[in-house]
Formats: C-alpha cells, sequence, structure tokens
C-alpha cells in the first residue's frame, strides 16, 4: 500500500469514527437500552442451557424460569433501593445536623491566619448548611431512581425478545460470531459470579458494622465490580459520606468501614480475578482505561459498565481481517504488530 493511499485511508477511518461517535451519543436513548439488553441476554443464556440440557425442560419453561427471576431479582433490588431513600429521607435531618456540626466544629478549628483572610460570610456559611441541600440530593437520588428503573424495563422488554429468538446462541457455531459469543458470554458469566460475590461480602461487612444502607452499597459494589480497577475504587469510598456523617458510627467503624471493603475489591480484583477469569479478552489494561473514559463521555455511567465486553468485541472483529489486524494487536498492547511491513501479495 502506497503512502498516498495509507494517508487517505488513515483520513477516512477518522472521519468514520468522529461520525460513528456522533452517532452513538445522539442515539443512547435507543442504543444504551439495546446494548445493554444484549449483554444481560448473553449472560441470561447459560441458564436456559443449563436448565434445557441438564434439568431437561422444554426451552420454553426454561425462557419462562428464567425471566420469572430476572423480574424477582429487578424487584427486589427495587425494593432496596426504595427502602433505602425512604431511610435517607426519614434521617436527612440527623444527617443534616451532624453535617452542620462537623463544618462548625471545622470552621471554629481553622488557622487564625486563615480565617483572617476568609470574608465574614464565607466563614458563616462554613458552619450553616441550607436546609432544602439534602432535600435537594434526594429528589436527584429519586430522579435517578426512577430513570434507571423505566430504562430497566425498556432493557427486560429488549431481553424477552432476545432470549425469544436468540436459540441460536446456545449452539457452538463456528467463525466470529461463534468466538465473540463464546468470549463474552465467559466474560460475563464468570464476572457476575465475581461481582455477585463481593457485593454480598461488602453488604455483610457494612451490616456487621451497623453501617447504614449497607444493602445498597453492596448492591453498588455489584455493580461497580464490572468496571475494571476505577469500580473498586469508587465502591470502596462510596460509604464514607455516610459514615462520617452518621452520628452513631465512632472514628473506629468508620475506619473499619472503609478498610474491609478495600481489602475485599483488593483481595478479589488482584488474586480471584486474574486467576479465574485471565486473559480470556486479551485487552492492555490502558486500553481498557482508555475505553472506560471514551464510553462513559458517551454514555454515562452505562457506557462504563459495557466499555470492556465492548471493546472486547471490537477486538476480535478487528483480529478477522488482516488490514486492521495490527489495531487488535494494538488493542492487547502488542505493538511489534504496527512495526511489521506488509507481506507481499
Amino acid at each position: 500500500m502506497s503512502m498516498e493511499n495509507r494517508i487517505q485511508a488513515a483520513s477516512l477511518a477518522i472521519l468514520s469514527s468522529v461520525a460513528v461517535g456522533g452517532a452513538l451519543y445522539w442515539l443512547q436513548p435507543v442504543l444504551i437500552p439495546f446494548v445493554l439488553a444484549v449483554f444481560v441476554a448473553l449472560g441470561l443464556s447459560p441458564l436456559v442451557d443449563f436448565q434445557t440440557r441438564v434439568l431437561r425442560f422444554p426451552r420454553a419453561l426454561a425462557l419462562l424460569a428464567t425471566l420469572v427471576l430476572v423480574v424477582i431479582l429487578f424487584i427486589l433490588i427495587a425494593m432496596i433501593v426504595s427502602a433505602s431513600v425512604n431511610q435517607l429521607a426519614a434521617n436527612a435531618g440527623i444527617y443534616e445536623g451532624q453535617l452542620s456540626l462537623m463544618l462548625e466544629r471545622l470552621s471554629s478549628r481553622l488557622p487564625g491566619e486563615l480565617v483572617a483572610l476568609l470574608p465574614e460570610a464565607e466563614i458563616e456559611t462554613l458552619s450553616q448548611i441550607p436546609a432544602s441541600s439534602v432535600g435537594n440530593l434526594l429528589a436527584q437520588t429519586t430522579n435517578a431512581i426512577l430513570g434507571i428503573l423505566s430504562q430497566g424495563f425498556v432493557v427486560f422488554v429488549f431481553v424477552v425478545f432476545l432470549l425469544i429468538g436468540g436459540g441460536q446462541w446456545s449452539r457452538q457455531e463456528e467463525g466470529t460470531m461463534g468466538e465473540i459469543v463464546a468470549r463474552v458470554r465467559r466474560y460475563l458469566v464468570v464476572s457476575g459470579v465475581i461481582s455477585v460475590t463481593t457485593g454480598v461480602l461488602v453488604c455483610l461487612a457494612l451490616m456487621l458494622l451497623n453501617v447504614p444502607l449497607a444493602m445498597v452499597f453492596g448492591l453498588l459494589a455489584f455493580l461497580l465490580n464490572f468496571i475494571p480497577t476505577v469500580g473498586s475504587i469508587i465502591a470502596t469510598l462510596l460509604p464514607l459520606p455516610v459514615v462520617i456523617i452518621s452520628p452513631d458510627i465512632s472514628p473506629t467503624v468508620a475506619l473499619l468501614a472503609i478498610a474491609i471493603p478495600g481489602l475485599i475489591q483488593l483481595l478479589i480484583g488482584n488474586i480471584v480475578t486474574p486467576k479465574v477469569l485471565g486473559d480470556s479478552l486479551d485487552l492492555h489494561p490502558v486500553v481498557i482505561l482508555m475505553a472506560l473514559i471514551f464510553w462513559g463521555m458517551l454514555w454515562g455511567i452505562v457506557g462504563m459498565l459495557l466499555a470492556t465486553p465492548i471493546t472486547a468485541v471490537l477486538k476480535i472483529l478487528l483480529e478477522k481481517f488482516p488490514s486492521s489486524r495490527p489495531l487488535a494487536e494494538l488493542l492487547a498492547g502488542r505493538l511489534t504488530g504496527l512495526l511489521v511491513d506488509d507481506e507481499p501479495v
């Protein structure tokens, strides 16, 4: 390939990438539920296979049992989140008073030199919290939950039709599609089991420490575990604001509420996950981090959850064509493919 052709191909690739990125952002109300449903259906298909092959259930009965299980789990999650929001609303005054007291103590302990530099109005602001702040936070949380629940219904509808028409996923297909399905299914199943284990352990640890919203933090640890590296850090630090402003939690318990989930995340993320999951996706950590940033900019938190499997699918597709194979090697962190000259035709 001549230099001119290479420049033209690179220019077309850049323009196509920008156009695709714009389309992905513009169509996110439709694409997010659909793509999420595809991966959920891929993750549930092994459960359907187990019922049909091992338990000898008819496929229709296996699908019905799987969908009923999904509905039950969805209702349980909604109940947990709803109870937690009600708990936050009931204790809003306590949390607001505790936070105001903490800020008042903080302002009283500021160095004299720093106090002299601050206007008096700003010093008074440190010791006073607007009464509407907690209410606004609760309203935003409720709206976010309602948005997630409404999207969950759309995802469930997509999952139903994908499972009904997705019998081919249960067969061992050859070629690119079979490889994509096999890799993504293994990643989703193994990551799901590891994430459930992480969420349960975090929830139990926080419940033993009497930390408020322990079940919600366990649920968030389960979801954020699908986001490599970054998710574990966020899940570990999430209980920090609650344990700080809760009047019934001592400093020792507050420290344990951060240290124990952090230890759980560290052991599972650095020991269990590499041994169980291995390098099945064959993606470089820097590529995964870049994918998290890119898909997070496009689709928010859901994009970050889907970043790793989407990038893995893209890598498998790039491996199947000689012209794009060097890009697949680059996603795996192997730069040698970019340095090899084109083979003679």
